[in-house]
């Protein structure tokens, strides 16, 4: 994860990834784990430790603070599960919510908003805790054989109410 932001660029203009201005060195490398390495993860596996960059919620990890106490697990090359400990510290947990809102002004439509209720919630006192987001479409995904997620969602689509 101490690789310069410079060289991650670099990989990734090499992999013809456009990579944003505002992507710090965690993100640019989770988007070369992205396309890189998930291509790869046939057999059932657990990434861990990803760094805090793209992990807003993740508590940091003990050993290294740039990294978080997160994974997800992988089968067939397709993400099925993400899970970690949950960051507890409302003035930590405030600071990256306002680094991702710097994001999303900055067009990245992956970060999120400031949670204000989510703040006070913390503030209030959230033991340590965990969680675990299994996609179930994923999962389907995986024992069906299907390469479109559309062929196992039960909604594939809406479309809008006509008057």
């Amino acid at each position: 994860m101490h690789t310069p932001r410079e060289r991650l660029v670099e990989r990734l203009r090499d992999v013809n990834v456009q990579v944003h201005d505002s992507w710090g060195p965690g993100r640019c490398l989770a988007e070369l784990f992205e396309v890189t390495c998930e291509p790869s993860l046939w057999d059932a596996i657990y990434v861990t430790e990803y760094p805090v960059e793209v992990s807003p919620l993740s508590r940091r990890h003990q050993r290294d603070p740039e990294l978080t106490e997160r994974f997800e697990s992988y089968a067939a090359t397709r993400e099925i599960s993400n899970g970690f400990s949950e960051l507890n510290d409302p003035v930590e947990q405030r600071a990256r919510f306002e680094d991702q809102a710097r994001l999303v002004a900055a067009g990245d439509n992956e970060a999120m908003m400031i949670d204000e209720d989510y703040i006070k919630s913390l503030e209030w006192g959230l033991p340590p805790t965990a969680g675990l987001g299994l996609g179930m479409d994923r999962l389907a995904m995986l024992l069906a054989d299907e390469a479109n997620i559309r062929e196992v969602i039960a909604f594939p689509t809406l479309k809008p109410l006509r008057d």
